[in-house]
Order: C-alpha cells, then sequence, then structure tokens
C-alpha cells in the first residue's frame, strides 16, 4: 500500500504523541549545538554529562522521548536512562522529529 503525504500528516508520530501527552522530549546534543537549533519544548542535558543530571530528567513515571544529530549519542543516553528506570524512546536524529 502506497501513502499520499496527506495521510502521513494526518497520522500521528508515535514520539509527537508521546511528548502531546506529557513525555519528556530530551535533546541530548552540546549546548552550542542546541543553541544552533532543537525541537521547541526540547530540554538539552548533553550526553557526556547525563549521568551527573539524572535527577534533571525528573520522574521515572514521566516517559522520555531522546534525541541527538545523528544516533550515536541519543542511543548512549536511552541505554543510561533505561540503566536508570525511566521508559524511552530514542527517535535517533534531529531530523526525525
Amino acid at each position: 500500500m502506497t501513502w499520499s503525504w496527506s495521510h502521513k500528516q494526518q497520522t500521528p508520530s508515535p514520539h509527537r504523541e508521546l511528548v502531546r501527552n506529557g513525555a519528556l522530549l530530551l535533546d541530548v546534543r552540546t549546548p552550542e549545538e542546541f543553541a544552533e537549533s532543537h525541537v521547541p519544548g526540547a530540554k538539552n542535558i548533553p550526553v557526556q554529562v547525563l549521568h551527573e543530571h539524572l535527577e534533571d530528567v525528573g520522574s521515572r513515571d514521566r516517559k522520555v522521548v531522546v534525541y541527538c544529530r545523528s544516533g550515536a549519542r541519543s542511543a548512549r543516553a536511552a541505554g543510561m536512562l533505561r540503566s536508570a528506570g525511566f521508559e524511552v524512546l530514542d527517535i535517533g536524529g534531529i531530523h526525525n522529529w
């Protein structure tokens, strides 16, 4: 089956739906990358310091949607967050938003 562009626009993405329903959108790129561009509403905690700032992620009852530039850092962050007890959806690069 082939989907038209208009149909894709009407179908909510799981990650966008999670964020609309209260999940934290977490950008794990550097502060410089975040300042250049980011998804509106995202919180920036660079993956390099994430382990020191898990309390800034918030409650483990809140789902987390994580992204970076290409997917490598978000995968690392997702693993760290899961190990700490968070439920995480890793969308990879910011272009997947």
